[in-house]
C-alpha cells in the first residue's frame, strides 16, 4: 500500500528531509549538553532514525532501512557537521527548524502507520507504531541526554497528541477504504498544523484532576 502513495523518489526525498530536521534537533541538544563531537553524531543518529528503527524491529522488516539505505545514515552526520561548526547560526533558526520537525512529525506518523499496516498489523497497532515512529527518536534522545522526553513533561507544548491524530486519521482511512495519496496527505497536514498551533498557542495536555501541590508551576518547570 505504501508504495502506492508516493513514488519511491518522492517517497525517499520525504524520509530524507524528515530525517535531517530530527537529526538537527538531536544535534542542537547535544550541543546545548556540551557534548563532544561524537556525542552530537550519536544523539543526531539517535533522534533521526529511533523511530523507524524501532518499527521495523517490531514489524519484521530487517534489515531496518537504517542499515540498508547510506542516505539515511549519512544525513544525520551532514546534520552533525552542520550544528557542530554553524550552531549559533543553526540556534537562530530555531523557529524554522520547529517548523520542519513538525513536517517530520505529520510525514513518519502517516508512513510509519502505513507500513506497519502493509506488515500485516491491525488497525490500532499501526496505529501505534506510526506514532513510535514520530516520537520515538525524540525519546531516545532526551533519555541519552539524561532529561525527561519532552512528550511527558506538561510544560511542554503537545507534540504526541497531533502525531496521534495523524496516525488515527489513516487507520480510519484503511478502515474504510479510501486511502490514497490525497488523504494520506491529508492527514500528514492534519497533524503539522495541530503541531504548529500547539507551539503558537502553547497548548498543553492536561494533568490529573484536581491535582494539589504545594509548589507552584513556576517551581516544577523550574526544577525541571
Amino acid at each position: 500500500m505504501l508504495h502506492e502513495l508516493f513514488t519511491p523518489s518522492v517517497q525517499h526525498a520525504l524520509d530524507l528531509i524528515g530525517i535531517f530536521v530530527f537529526a538537527i534537533s538531536g544535534a542542537l541538544l547535544a550541543v546545548r549538553k556540551n557534548f563532544d563531537v561524537f556525542g552530537i553524531a550519536v544523539l543526531a543518529e539517535v533522534t533521526a532514525l529511533g523511530g523507524g528503527l524501532f518499527r521495523d524491529l517490531i514489524i519484521g522488516a530487517v534489515p531496518p532501512a537504517a542499515f540498508t539505505d547510506l542516505g539515511y545514515f549519512i544525513t544525520p552526520l551532514f546534520a552533525t557537521v552542520l550544528v557542530f561548526f554553524l550552531h549559533p547560526e543553526v540556534e537562530r533558526t530555531q523557529h524554522a527548524v520547529n517548523v520542519f520537525d513538525a513536517a517530520g512529525l505529520g510525514l513518519f506518523c502517516v508512513t510509519g502507520t502505513t507500513k506497519a499496516y502493509d506488515y500485516g498489523l491491525g488497525l490500532t497497532a499501526s496505529a501505534t507504531l506510526g506514532l513510535a515512529t514520530a516520537v520515538g527518536g525524540g525519546v531516545l534522545r532526551d533519555v541519552l541526554a539524561n532529561e525527561v522526553p519532552s512528550l511527558l513533561r506538561w510544560d511542554r507544548d503537545l507534540y504526541a497528541v497531533p502525531a496521534i491524530v495523524g496516525s488515527a486519521m489513516v487507520v480510519l482511512f484503511i478502515r474504510f477504504d479510501v486511502v490514497n495519496a490525497f488523504t494520506s496527505g491529508l492527514a500528514v497536514v492534519t497533524a503539522f498544523v495541530l503541531r504548529l498551533l500547539a507551539m503558537h498557542f502553547h497548548w498543553r495536555a492536561p494533568r490529573a484532576w484536581n491535582r494539589k501541590s504545594a509548589r507552584s508551576e513556576t517551581e516544577e518547570a523550574t526544577a525541571q
